[in-house]
């Protein structure tokens, strides 16, 4: 597993040597823009504007716009000198706080965190500790020029950092247009719904669900690489030709008492696993 980064994590007056790794990998089907004409990769240059020349990689500068066409230009000096102010904390954790108390949409990027040389008898303390506390360490750590708020927890047995978005990066929910206020709900459309909710509860499984999409797009590039001639039918999904809400949500428990097989309702888990946000 590739090393992103080497430092330390500091809890309290402990230091543990520590090597980060990427969590998660991006499985999107990327793509090159090509010439239609002779299929070469099209090559994007820096051009200026108004001096209409090309822009080496040496001749561009940070700059801060504080109006319109108005510019505060950073140095590459003062930029690293911060930089390297910020890299020095290394994982400082700040507080100790329970899982559940964190909302699933602060959650950023996750990386699993793994004992450097000497770390191993240090590393094994924080993690059992947090184990047997059920808690969870917040701190920051410089990542790609940026000070990071994260979370450190346990996953299988290995200490895992989520980075965490800062509170003023949480956008306000009351500026969601037309979100309606409370509705005067028809009992029996309540019930209905959470009988829907009933019959569709299981234990979360996450093996059991797959990028569709990914999966035929491969089997596409597959079937053009064997010269294959791919053609798909676009066919219309089948309409319920339901009149109301009340006929949806029955059409719908209806139709899952239909399906083969019983869900397993969900059960309570314990742990100091973040309850995951969609994405």
């Amino acid at each position: 597993m590739h090393t992103m980064w080497k430092g330390s994590i500091q809890f309290g007056l402990v230091s543990i040597p520590i090597k980060m790794h990427a969590a998660t990998e991006d499985k999107d089907v990327s793509f090159r823009n090509l010439h239609e004409k002779c299929k070469t990769p099209i090559k994007y240059e820096k051009v200026c504007p108004v001096c209409e020349e090309k822009v080496e990689k040496d001749d561009v500068v940070k700059g801060y716009e504080t109006t319109n066409g108005n510019y505060i230009v950073m140095k590459k000096e003062e930029l690293e000198e911060l930089k390297q102010e910020a890299n020095e904390k290394a994982v400082e954790i700040l507080d100790f706080i329970n899982i559940d108390d964190i909302d699933p949409i602060y959650f950023n990027r996750s990386y699993f965190l793994g004992p450097n040389e000497g770390g191993a008898k240090a590393y094994s303390l924080l993690r059992k500790a947090l184990q047997d506390s059920r808690k969870v360490g917040i701190a920051k750590i410089m990542i790609r020029s940026k000070e990071q708020l994260a979370a450190l927890r346990i996953y299988n047995n290995t200490i895992l950092m989520e980075t965490l978005h800062y509170s003023d990066e949480i956008r306000n929910a009351a500026d969601v247009p037309n979100v309606p206020e409370e509705e005067n709900l028809e009992e029996k459309e309540l019930q209905t719904a959470k009988m829907l909710i009933d019959q569709l509860s299981t234990d979360f499984e996450p093996e059991k669900y797959e990028d569709e999409y990914r999966k035929k797009l491969l089997n596409l590039i597959e079937a053009k690489e064997n010269g294959e001639d791919v053609v798909t039918a676009n066919e219309e999904p089948p309409k319920d030709n339901v009149a109301d809400l009340m006929e949806a949500l029955q059409a719908s428990v209806d139709k899952n008492k239909k399906k083969t097989g019983t869900k397993k309702k969900a059960t309570p888990k314990t742990g100091n696993g973040p309850k995951k946000k969609a994405t």
